[in-house]
């Protein structure tokens, strides 16, 4: 059986959207899955949308996200050049596009911008096409040796039949036959030398002995031209993939300017590249038990191409949200808190135990960001509003929570031992004098402490990271907050 390879060939103009990485991913897996080769392409042709630094982006991405390429411009596997700019100067391009001529395939076109402006137009899928009229298919031998060399500015072109039909075939979309009279003439080389992009795909994807082909479905339309050129050269066509649309959750085409758009825009709001893989996995794709959570081995053992959808794909970031939370929740705590503490150090400038913080928040945030607002209380006690003491289901009121306080300040002042366990024993021991329940003196003491509604931990564990010192201190301003309720509130009452 013929040795699966697949190639990514991306354009190096920005970030890396998540259409991108998704088509980088599926090439990927279909390899692996299989045993075979996962090429890198540069295809840099298109000059005016070139953007430096892009193709650092390209490699820095396949690096973290895991997908390796075992060939590429920095891996000669004997196809190269890899970069399509460095191909052009080998003459590949135009040594092709000779050969449809010799066999009547293609044509060279000498026409003038004045010409083709006089030429009709149609309208074809929303868009406005000039369509070619054939003229210079019709010049001579000797007029084309004239006009080349007399040096005219000359493109080459496909010499697509009026009549009849052309199907393409998908693995997902099945037979697509198109009428040859919808089959412009299209541009081969243009008058700079550089190949279209339609045309060094097919001649890049053969010689570098390519088997299956992942793109978007916006490229579907375009298929039967690549088919025609399969079949004008006499090759065999690569196993296409046309992958859905991705939209966001109001089902519109996600926008590659979005905020959430590119892997490195995801990795900046604070998500891991391991749930972003994960996440993008699925978008499109489901095993057979409708797991949602894989590592990257794990795709490549369960990935089967086949089961890729022809509906839209819904970027749904509640979910991608939710997934990163359960690959936090699973990260070893080292790890966890290199990637944590710089985001407590935002918040915290204090000289506090920031790995007891961070073991606080693991469990309890989806990404990175979030842990700023749950742990901002440390760095300082914030205002706050003296009915939180007001629990009704731990049965705690405005003079209940100020007697705890007053009760409890001796006892934390004598405590030596600053410990969660010891600061434990030390509230559970009061509460059993008191027969209170735990709820009725944790929930005045941890408010005291946080001035927060919700937390990342209990009472103990905050008065622990806070140390004696301040713990006392924020207690102090819990009793005299809740003295002023306290009498505002007497005087109502009477």
């Amino acid at each position: 059986m013929e040795k699966i390879r697949t190639r990514y060939a991306p354009s190096p103009t920005g970030k890396m959207h998540v259409g991108n990485l998704r088509t980088a991913l599926y090439e990927f897996l279909i390899a692996k899955h299989a045993g075979g080769d996962f090429i890198l392409r540069i295809e840099d042709t298109d000059q005016e949308r070139y953007v430096e630094g892009a193709t650092e982006i390209i490699y820095r991405t396949l690096e973290k996200t895991g997908l390796a390429h075992d060939e590429g411009p920095d891996k000669d596997g004997g196809y190269g050049p890899y970069v399509q700019s460095e191909r052009v100067k080998t003459g590949i391009y135009m040594k092709y596009a000779k050969e449809l001529i010799a066999k009547g395939e293609a044509y060279y076109c000498f026409c003038d911008k004045e010409r083709l402006a006089s030429l009709k137009t149609e309208v074809v899928e929303g868009k406005e096409i000039t369509v070619y009229d054939k003229h210079c298919l019709g010049l001579s031998k000797e007029e084309i040796e004239a006009n080349l060399a007399a040096g005219k500015p000359f493109v080459v072109r496909q010499n697509n039949p009026a009549e009849g039909t052309t199907t393409f075939h998908d693995v997902l979309y099945g037979d697509i036959t198109v009428e040859n009279a919808q089959l412009d003439d299209m541009i081969l080389i243009k008058s700079d030398g550089y190949p279209t992009y339609n045309f060094a795909n097919v001649v890049d994807d053969h010689t570098m002995n390519i088997t299956h082909v992942v793109r978007g479905n916006e490229y579907i339309s375009s298929s039967p031209k690549y088919a025609r050129l399969y079949e004008a050269f006499g090759w065999e066509s690569p196993v296409y993939v046309h992958l859905p649309l991705i939209t966001d959750e109001n089902h519109k085409k996600l926008a590659k300017r979005g905020g959430s758009s590119s892997f490195e825009d995801l990795l900046e709001q604070g998500f891991v590249t391991e749930a972003i893989v994960n996440f993008i996995a699925l978008l499109g794709w489901s095993p057979e038990n409708n797991r949602e959570i894989f590592s990257l081995e794990e795709l490549i053992r369960e990935f089967d191409y086949r089961r890729i959808s022809r509906s839209p794909a819904v970027f749904d970031l509640v979910k991608l949200r939710w997934m990163n939370g359960e690959y936090l929740k699973a990260m070893d705590p080292e790890t966890f808190y290199a990637m944590a503490e710089p985001y407590l150090t935002r918040v915290i400038t204090k000289d506090l135990d920031l790995r007891k913080i961070a073991a606080m928040v693991k469990t309890r945030i989806e990404v990175f960001p979030d842990m700023e607002q749950l742990v901002d209380f440390f760095e300082e006690l914030p205002a706050y509003d003296p009915a939180m003491y007001v629990h009704k289901k731990m049965k705690t009121n405005l003079a209940s929570s100020l007697q705890v306080l007053k009760d409890l300040y001796p006892v934390l002042e004598r405590q030596e031992d600053y410990s969660n366990d010891g600061l434990y024993s030390a509230l559970m021991e009061y509460a059993e004098q008191h027969q209170y329940k735990n709820g009725y003196v944790m929930w005045p003491v941890r408010t005291a402490v946080s001035g927060k509604q919700v937390t990342p931990a209990g009472a103990t564990e905050i008065m622990e990271v806070l140390g004696k010192e301040e713990s006392l201190k924020r207690i102090r301003k819990g009793i005299e907050l809740l003295q002023e309720a306290v009498s505002r509130e007497e005087p109502a009452n009477g």
